[in-house]
């Protein structure tokens, strides 16, 4: 029974990076609805979401997940086109997807999700669904390599006794694989002897095996039968511009000749078509090598993308939290350590007390890295919000991120998700202006937000940058004023004015809507700002745009930190935030209270 749960478990992980990337992948398609690549990832990540989930138990997972399959099946096959409305109703299918996975009801929206999915189809019915059996990839067996493989037996192999097809089936089961059939020797019926073999083929065969292993599946008829075997692909020498050009594999395997080719590319036409119309090649001979270039292209592709990846393991964060406890009460000891090495005079012990401190802080960095985690995983989150926000408040905006391999504290990254969250809602709804308005105002009708992330000292600096309306100092001073947060007569610059707008209360939004205007929010993620030790700053030109700036700490496990002491009480201030030591001198501290720097 535990085991049976931790495999559930480990599903619904795998299942949530899979929508998260599912999410990411059918937001990109919205861009570009031709891209090849990205129609096979969202396939991939429904099929393995379908498979594993009728695996452990999911079986409503499982079935609903195969409505959505079947539909990119078609989209990835060319039979059916990338439309907003299949992204719409898929991105919608993920949510259902999500609700399932972490056990909550689907809701009745799942029935007319899959009633729209099915009426995309052009038979108005789901297909059947068939066994498929996964793609072989480099990361499976580094060894795989593909074969191309010429199999034209005698006119009379079926004298012998020999069927060709117990050969092919018998060469299919060594691995993935593709059969093309050639007949354009078969003459006309009444010149056919049935007697007489006249067919040919070409296998594309991706194994494990050996060119040797594979000999012997012909070793009765290789004597008399023409039989070429070459290897086209492995997931060695990986080079994935180097796939051979159609016209490049019929010369090689000697189907035209080098010169019929460079006549026939004079014309602009694929390839292929110009070959089969001049009658040079039939089209099952295109055909393969078609099937032959997508084969070393496919295990070449996969070969690359999974060589830049890098080994992990899953580990509980209460084992992580736990290791950086320790790991902070071994500094503590540590300086401890040292301070009393600091008081001998023993030079054995301050040289020990050195190595230790220096392991210490080998230790306590690469502890504290474990914790960090690319902040693009959640900027990737947020482009859906754009793009429904955007569409209910019927406003066109692009949402452009940058620096997401910046690494934050897992912990600091959960509890920023929701400030951001409200920040981007504020940008869209009241930064970003309608079309008709933006083109009033010679602007493009597409507004465009910005959010970056990057490094600045021992913090991150998050901006949130939008090229909307702007912000009026002088309408937050009236807004504040008549909502009494200040005096009429109070004096205060242009840049305090702006951060009224994070005290409590406090809305410019002239109607209550369900994005906004109730007052609840910016003083919400000042005070989430403030408890992760950081800072929020906001710039705005009347439209041009507002420029909003968050800086976090890297971590809010262990920090580095200045102590100092004011009579008989000690303080320690965070080191990020000291910008300056200055020594002072024992006449200068006797001479007065006031001290001249660079004066």
């Amino acid at each position: 029974m535990f085991r049976e749960e931790m495999h559930r478990q480990a599903f619904k992980e795998e299942a949530l990076e899979l929508l998260g990337e599912l999410e990411t992948s059918l937001l990109e398609l919205e861009t570009d609805t031709t891209n090849d690549n990205v129609i096979n990832r969202v396939f991939r990540a429904m099929h393995t979401i379908k498979g594993s989930g009728a695996m452990f138990g999911f079986e409503n997972v499982a079935s609903f997940t195969h409505e959505v399959e079947t539909v990119f099946d078609l989209a990835r096959t060319g039979h059916i086109e990338v439309t907003r409305e299949l992204l719409s109703l898929t991105l919608l299918a993920r949510d259902h997807i999500l609700a399932m996975v972490e056990g909550k009801d689907s809701g009745p929206g799942a029935e007319e999700v899959i009633r729209g999915l099915r009426a995309l189809n052009p038979e108005h019915k789901p297909l059947e669904a068939t066994p498929t059996r996964e793609p072989l990839t480099c990361a499976m067996n580094p060894n795989l390599r593909t074969w191309r493989i010429r199999f034209a037996p005698p006119k009379n192999l079926f004298m012998s006794g020999t069927n060709p097809a117990s050969l092919l089936e018998e060469l299919c089961e060594m691995g993935e694989h593709h059969v093309i059939m050639h007949l354009k020797d078969i003459p006309a019926l009444p010149k056919l002897n049935p007697e007489d073999c006249l067919v040919w083929w070409d296998i594309i065969l991706t194994t494990t095996g050996s060119e040797d292993e594979i000999r012997d599946v012909f070793i009765f008829v290789e004597e008399d039968s023409d039989l070429t075997i070459q290897m086209v692909g492995s997931c060695q020498g990986i080079d994935e511009e180097s796939y051979k050009l159609i016209g490049q594999i019929l010369v090689e395997k000697n189907d035209i000749t080098k010169d019929a080719l460079e006549r026939i590319l004079l014309e602009r036409k694929p390839i292929g078509q110009l070959l089969s119309e001049a009658g040079l090649v039939s089209a099952s001979q295109v055909e393969a090598a078609l099937v032959e270039q997508q084969e070393v292209k496919r295990l070449r592709q996969t070969a690359s993308a999974e060589a830049q990846q890098t080994s992990s393991i899953r580990v509980p964060a209460q084992k992580l939290d736990y290791l950086v406890d320790l790991v902070g009460e071994l500094v503590t000891a540590q300086a401890r350590l040292t301070q009393f090495a600091s008081e001998q005079s023993d030079a054995r012990l301050q040289a020990i007390s050195e190595e230790i401190e220096r392991l210490s802080d080998e230790l306590r960095d690469n502890t504290l890295g474990i914790r960090m985690l690319p902040i693009g995983s959640t900027f990737s989150r947020f482009k859906r919000l754009v793009r429904d926000l955007s569409q209910e408040l019927g406003k066109r905006i692009v949402l452009e991120t940058h620096g997401e391999d910046t690494e934050l504290d897992k912990t600091v990254i959960e509890r920023l998700n929701d400030p951001l969250v409200h920040l981007l809602r504020n940008s869209i709804d009241h930064g970003i202006e309608s079309p008709e308005e933006r083109l009033a105002r010679g602007k493009n009708p597409e507004g465009l937000i910005e959010l970056s992330a990057e490094h600045s000292g021992g913090e991150v600096l998050i901006r949130i940058i939008d090229d909307g309306a702007g912000i009026d100092p002088e309408r937050i001073r009236a807004k504040a004023v008549e909502k009494g947060i200040i005096a009429a007569d109070t004096l205060m610059s242009d840049k305090d004015a702006l951060m009224l707008i994070f005290a409590p209360g406090f809305s410019t939004a002239d109607k209550v809507t369900s994005v906004s205007g109730r007052g609840v929010g910016m003083d919400v993620v000042k005070r989430n700002i403030d408890a992760l030790r950081g800072r929020i700053s906001l710039e705005s030109v009347p439209g041009q745009g507002t420029t909003i700036s968050v800086r976090i700490p890297l971590t809010l496990a262990i920090i580095d930190g200045l102590q100092v002491q004011v009579e008989n009480s000690y303080f320690i201030m965070p080191l990020s935030a000291v910008e300056e030591c200055v020594e002072l001198i024992r006449k200068d501290k006797d001479r007065a209270d006031l001290i001249n720097l660079r004066g």
